[in-house]
């Protein structure tokens, strides 16, 4: 489960990055939202599906509430998924 954990969340970040660097620019220089639209879409639906993977793991595997909270604010960070993964679940 740890694994795929893992997949997901390197998945969530990269998808926020794009929303952010990509699909947010493209909105409002070009007037094209149909990348926030399809972009924005899949990026809440793996932030909805690592925060509940998140919180699985947070019992299958005895996690503090203080890792819980780091790797559920690391979401919300752009590059913090990263970090996450090569800090606390390696």
């Amino acid at each position: 489960m740890i694994g795929f954990f893992k997949k997901i969340a390197l998945l969530e970040g990269i998808s926020l990055l794009v929303l952010l660097f990509f699909a947010m620019p493209m909105k409002y220089m070009f007037d094209q939202e149909i990348y926030v639209k399809t972009i924005g879409m899949a990026h809440g639906i793996l932030f909805i599906l690592y925060v509940v993977l998140a919180l699985l793991l947070k019992f299958t595997l005895n996690w503090s509430f203080k890792l819980l909270a780091i790797i559920g604010l690391a979401s919300i960070i752009p590059f913090g998924t990263f970090y996450v993964e090569k800090k606390y679940l390696t």
